[in-house]
């Protein structure tokens, strides 16, 4: 192999530790022939790529490549991978594939002629490869990451071990964190700067901004075929959900901010969705999750939510995101007719420790959900409490 590419590898792996997995290290199909891992960026994905080699490559000959690297203005995937076989390689991990032209037949021709190498590959861009999968759809699974939950958070940034519960243990008041007398500290401090892995960083905030805006400014608009000027408008938008409480799309009014037609703003929210910037609360009318009408639209992110509201970031809003943005990774979350959210047939109202059981009152199952509370008691729950399913 190419000196270049085996010093990038060892350089990396070499800033790499293995003291911490994302949830998703021990859901993935690492012997598959071929997988996808794709989320937003900035949550962990490289660094979980990294740890599995640094903990394997022992064993077996794995290759790691950027496809974003100088090496490939003047070479290509195939004879890369076809060198790498020929001197013994069995597994090949390529990172940031969207940066790669044409990177899903390339895979796709890998796939058919190297019947024996295992390979797997990461995107940050997701709407490119949505786009791409459909030359790989029955043979590589796509594994969706996201980012941290609080129960993540308090083992990398404080090495705090929390057990993972199912919602049935969190409704039932099992939920705890046994070395944490006063966990509201802990939690207000994710909210604000706990989602994403680089949170610790003293350029937390100028980095979050940097992905929002390579998101919004450059994923988006190269995918749909926009102007930067429009890609610009979307970002706006962004700072409208924020402070909203929480955001009721109006096309028409929208679409005046936008400057498009309103028939394709609803395409325009779905790659936000898609691009890991905003969540899309539906209804049940679609039978199917994900085709229900949009009754709310959140920040992915509570993170985000307080980066782009700023003093004025509304902490009812806040609340909801949060329940939304950790419940969406272990369960179908719909809009509720009678209140905030409905998971399961069970009714969820989220809001401040005052909050009462008016909304619920005709719920076959309802649940308040409260903030600044550290326990629980009956139907009332804490709403840190939900960020320890993941």
């Amino acid at each position: 192999m190419d000196i270049t590419l085996i010093e990038f590898m060892e350089g990396q792996l070499k800033q790499t530790t293995s003291t911490f997995h994302r949830y998703m290290f021990d859901q993935i199909s690492w012997d598959s022939r071929m997988f996808g891992l794709v989320g937003p960026r900035g949550i962990g994905k490289s660094t979980m790529i990294l740890q599995y080699i640094k903990e394997h490559r022992n064993s077996r000959n794995i290759l790691y490549i950027s496809a974003d690297h100088l090496y490939f203005s003047s070479h290509n995937l195939v004879d890369t991978v076809d060198e790498f076989i020929k001197e013994g390689g069995e597994q090949i991990f390529i990172d940031e594939i969207h940066k790669y032209e044409n990177w899903s037949r390339e895979l796709k021709q890998i796939y058919d002629s190297h019947p024996d190498v295992k390979i797997g590959f990461t995107g940050s861009s997701v709407l490119d490869i949505y786009k791409g999968f459909s030359d790989l759809s029955r043979r590589a699974p796509i594994f969706m990451m996201q980012g941290l939950s609080f129960r993540e958070y308090l083992k990398l940034f404080h090495n705090i071990d929390a057990s993972i519960y199912t919602l049935e243990d969190v409704l039932a008041l099992k939920a705890v964190v046994a070395d944490v007398n006063h966990p509201l500290p802990l939690f207000r401090d994710y909210l604000k700067r706990g989602y994403y892995p680089f949170s610790s960083d003293s350029d937390f905030e100028l980095k979050l901004r940097q992905v929002i805006n390579q998101t919004m400014e450059v994923d988006i608009p190269q995918f749909a075929n926009m102007t930067a000027s429009t890609g610009r408008k979307l970002k706006k938008l962004l700072s409208v959900i924020a402070q909203s409480v929480p955001f009721k799309p109006v096309m028409d009014s929208l679409s005046t901010v936008v400057g498009v037609s309103r028939n394709i703003l609803p395409d325009y929210f779905l790659y936000i969705e898609q691009a890991g910037m905003i969540g899309q609360l539906r209804d049940d009318t679609g039978g199917i999750r994900g085709i229900g009408k949009v009754e709310k639209v959140y920040l992915d992110n509570p993170n985000i939510a307080y980066l782009l509201g700023g003093p004025t970031t509304d902490i009812g809003n806040i609340r909801e995101t949060f329940f939304y943005n950790q419940m969406r990774i272990v369960s179908d979350v719909i809009s509720s007719r009678i209140s905030d959210f409905e998971i399961d047939g069970k009714t969820f109202e989220v809001g401040g420790k005052n909050k009462g059981k008016k909304q619920i009152t005709t719920a076959k199952e309802g649940y308040i959900v409260k903030d600044d509370i550290e326990f629980g008691s009956g139907n009332i729950i804490p709403l840190w409490a939900f960020g320890l399913m993941y």
